[in-house]
């Protein structure tokens, strides 16, 4: 896929937002590609201890979830300069639980693996995010997305897995766990200090497809003290998602 495909007229699909864009000029590209989302139900009293107080638990029936979701980025950099070989492109995966702030449903990043040095030192330094290097590769064939991950920095990790859609794509409906899942317009951490912030981010609605995954290893949540329960998880696909993001702003 080339790296300078990212579609600017995202920004005027706004009618599925749950809460209006910010004021503020957008500021980041981010095209987030052949996505594995791999979710398993957790204890809330386990993600408590693991999630600064300034964030409400966001649950499903009571119950918490945790991803890991696997994908490659591109069209990756600040808004207005070109896509750069080598620094726009690479391979990530985050492993993430669903919080509440001000009213505003978001995302929590327990671990985030990339293959550029460059983005995590710059998501480390700005952020404060918990963003790892990581040997990555993810091979695309068709529906056949084959994908390693091996920690280099920070607690030892590895993912590896095989996996695709198996099923045709559609939109969440608004309410239905899937929706709760995916359509997620923030996420929410931390500053050096321990002041929670927010970035906003935007997109449109998802496209998700029920998926198959081989999943032959994985220890992204152990690593972050998470211990996954004896279950398969629940998978869905998606194929593409064009999204800009804001600074981040101190609640």
């Amino acid at each position: 896929m080339a790296s300078n495909d990212f579609d600017v007229t995202v920004v005027d699909e706004v009618a599925h937002r749950p809460w209006p864009m910010p004021n503020a000029p957008w500021v980041m590209t981010q095209t987030w590609n052949d996505l594995l989302f791999a979710h398993w139900p957790i204890d809330p009293t386990q993600l408590r201890a693991h999630v600064p107080s300034a964030f409400e638990l966001d649950l499903f029936d009571g119950t918490g979830w945790l991803g890991v979701v696997p994908f490659h980025m591109t069209n990756v950099g600040p808004r207005g300069v070109p896509s750069l070989p080598g620094i726009s492109a690479f391979a990530e995966l985050n492993v993430r639980t669903y919080v509440v702030a001000g009213g505003r449903p978001g995302v929590f990043f327990f671990s985030l693996d990339a293959a550029s040095a460059i983005a995590v030192r710059a998501a480390r330094t700005l952020l404060n995010l918990p963003y790892y290097t990581a040997s990555m590769t993810a091979t695309v064939d068709a529906d056949r997305v084959v994908y390693r991950c091996v920690r280099q920095s920070g607690p030892a990790a590895t993912f590896a897995a095989e996996y695709g859609p198996i099923g045709p794509a559609g939109h969440a409906a608004a309410g239905p766990l899937e929706y709760f899942l995916t359509e997620r317009y923030c996420l929410y951490h931390v500053d050096r200090r321990g002041r929670p912030y927010r970035l906003e981010i935007h997109h449109p609605p998802w496209r998700v497809q029920p998926a198959r995954a081989a999943i032959s290893a994985n220890t992204m949540a152990s690593a972050s003290g998470i211990a996954l329960p004896d279950q398969a998880p629940l998978l869905h696909f998606a194929r593409r998602q064009d999204t800009v993001a804001w600074a981040p702003v101190r609640l």
